[in-house]
């Protein structure tokens, strides 16, 4: 999808037209870009406070009126507004409203990301029907750590709304692939398309079976609804025989925690905020 920046109502409309097409192809579950609602390229925090709203709010009961009609789940992003805060949030929405949100963890210097609050949240699976969902947005798939959270929740499928722009290729072309094989889940990564105020998106959205495999992906660099089938019961089984008493892998049962310590030590946290002050 591509996005108007700092046009709701615009976006709002075209996230509803496009949930009804995708529910009349059958589709469940309906993801969107990140900032779809909103846009992203703000160039400060007060430019943005006028479009960010609280979870739940009136963006959130747009998109939930649409789920209802059309007995889907959906994810999309936009800005959160909570006190003098600013979030960049992914929600999952339903028929009944709101399910749960995420507000992204990991930040680069880019858009409103230079502006927001970082999220403070802990990840956490939601249920969308019988499937398990956890969220993550754009920069938080270049750290495993994150998937790996929402897997050992019990996520039988990650979704990542993004903004990707040049430079991000390599994420998209194989980081997608890998989280989603390192953690037998599927995973879903969906970008946008457009140019806003000068900065390039290049789609190349993708979802990934627990194996890795691509199982659909958009043509090519313009607005496109794709599908996959999610089989909830095929990320769940965490040990895959290959050839039987020779060859089995468990993702999960064969780690070893006890040599992952060096992951919680202490370290130094510096902002973008900081680094580029």
């Amino acid at each position: 999808m591509d996005v108007a920046l700092a046009n709701v109502p615009q976006n709002l409309e075209r996230i509803g037209r496009y949930i009804a097409e995708a529910a009349a192809g059958g589709a469940k579950l309906v993801i969107f870009p990140e900032c779809a609602a909103t846009g992203y390229c703000f160039e400060s925090a007060d430019e943005a406070r006028e479009y960010a709203q609280p979870i739940p709010g009136p963006i959130t009961q747009s998109v939930q009126a649409h789920c209802r009609t059309h007995n889907c789940f959906v994810v999309f992003g936009m800005l959160e507004a909570d006190g003098d805060k600013i979030y960049n949030a992914a929600v999952l929405v339903g028929p009944q409203g709101l399910v749960g949100y995420y507000r992204k963890v990991h930040l680069p210097f880019l858009g409103i990301d230079m502006f927001t609050a970082y999220g403070d949240r802990p990840f956490a699976v939601h249920q969308a029907g019988d499937l398990r969902v956890g969220m993550l947005i754009c920069y938080d798939a270049s750290f495993p750590e994150a998937t790996r959270c929402l897997a050992l929740a019990g996520a039988d499928i990650v979704v990542l709304p993004t903004n990707w722009p040049p430079g991000s290729e390599c994420v998209a072309q194989s980081t997608i692939r890998t989280r989603a094989n390192e953690n037998g889940i599927y995973f879903a990564a969906v970008n946008r398309v457009g140019t806003e105020r000068g900065f390039p998106f290049i789609g190349m959205s993708s979802i990934c079976a627990p194996n890795g495999d691509v199982l659909a992906a958009p043509t090519g660099v313009n607005e496109e609804i794709f599908y996959a089938d999610i089989d909830p019961e095929r990320a769940r089984r965490k040990r895959v025989i290959r050839v039987p008493d020779k060859h089995e892998v468990d993702r999960f049962g064969d780690r070893r925690p006890d040599l992952y310590a060096p992951l919680l030590a202490a370290h130094s946290f510096r902002t973008p905020r900081q680094d580029h002050a």
